[in-house]
């Protein structure tokens, strides 16, 4: 027995129907099938052929009618007769790995050239290590620099400003007295 099967839908392309549709047909011992994924006036479309003994294809479509693959949005399935010729099941698998590695090279190349990308930012982390390394010896040298230069700008300004630490009423204090003596007051 030969059918022909149109499964329309606004999302039955790039879900894996032609895949999960081959899979029914290999559980159901068909010996020839094929689907394609096309276009009609009514949006996307999964045109399937299946030939096999009667009861074995009447199975498939019970499954055909009943069983979708989790992301597809079917609106129509259409079941006709069909007269032409039809692939061995084992030809189409070829096929389909075909046209998967197709898809894939692509892919595959983009993951090759940024592999590329990531090897060439990671050989640069021993130099970038090594250049830690330096500006870890240069920020000690600059803290015992800084140690230092500190310790002299206090003792210079205990020089400069012996009265430095006093309270005003000590300052006036001294005011009161350099004036006493200089008779001010």
């Amino acid at each position: 027995m030969k059918l022909m099967i149109k499964i329309t839908g606004p999302k039955v392309h790039d879900v894996g129907y032609r895949y999960f549709l081959m899979s029914m047909a290999m559980s159901n011992r068909i010996k020839m099938f094929e689907a394609h994924n096309t276009e009609n006036s009514d949006g996307q479309e999964v045109l399937v052929f299946a030939d096999g003994e009667d009861k074995a294809v009447e199975a498939f479509r019970a499954l055909v009618k009943t069983k979708r693959p989790a992301r597809s949005e079917v609106s129509n399935i259409a079941f006709e007769d069909f007269d032409g010729e039809i692939m061995r099941i084992g030809e189409y698998a070829q096929f389909c790995s075909t046209v998967q590695l197709n898809k894939a090279i692509p892919v595959l190349l983009d993951m090759r050239d940024d592999l590329k990308a990531v090897r060439k930012n990671t050989d640069m982390i021993p130099q970038m290590s090594e250049d830690i390394r330096e500006m870890k010896s240069d920020i000690k040298a600059v803290r015992k620099t800084t140690e230092a230069t500190l310790d002299e700008i206090k003792s210079l300004r205990e020089d400069i400003q012996p009265g430095y630490g006093m309270s005003m009423r000590q300052v006036q204090a001294e005011i009161k007295a350099i004036k006493e003596q200089l008779g001010m007051i």
